[in-house]
């Protein structure tokens, strides 16, 4: 009796879940443009990139999928004074490729929730390969447009490299 109770409640629970499917793949690409906080605001101060992202709806209110893309944060320049002249060093850039799932949550029709989670790989000697996770807020601006606001993170080995970030995106 128990099997068929177990049974039961699976068959509910699948044909619940295949109910609420929507058929809601497509791709987003887009630009942002952001500003190093935290320890990584004394390596940089400015950074842009590009965002990629594949979506696939698995209800009416909840997409998940891969994100990549390329961050580039431009490093800061250092003067020091030896004597009468100064001298000015180039800092670094930092570059990091990301690549990671995405979930994002559909309250309403104008904006989405959602966050990135994954692994950034850092593409010069400066930049820390590590964890990477990036909360979003996107609201729509049409419905093959939005604007994108987060927050990026990568933990290092021995720095944590963190940015706030805005831009576009557009659906295709």
């Amino acid at each position: 009796m128990k099997k068929y109770i177990f049974l039961v409640l699976f068959l509910g629970i699948v044909y619940q879940m295949n109910s609420q499917y929507v058929d809601r793949s497509f791709f987003k690409a887009g630009f942002h443009a952001g500003f190093a906080v935290g320890d990584a605001s004394d390596f940089a101060n400015i950074g842009a990139g590009l965002d990629l992202y594949q979506h696939w709806g698995v209800s009416k209110k909840f997409d998940l999928g891969l994100a990549s893309g390329l961050m580039y944060y431009f490093g800061l320049d250092s003067t020091i004074d030896i004597g009468p002249e100064a001298i000015t060093i180039r800092g670094e850039d930092t570059i990091y490729l990301p690549a990671g799932a995405l979930i994002r949550f559909y309250p309403t029709r104008g904006f989405n929730l959602g966050a990135d989670v994954g692994y950034a790989l850092g593409l010069n000697s400066f930049s820390d390969s590590g964890l990477y996770f990036r909360p979003t807020l996107a609201i729509n601006l049409s419905n093959t447009s939005a604007l994108n606001f987060s927050y990026f993170g990568v933990e290092g080995d021995n720095l944590n490299w963190t940015a706030l970030t805005a831009g576009v995106l557009f659906q295709f």
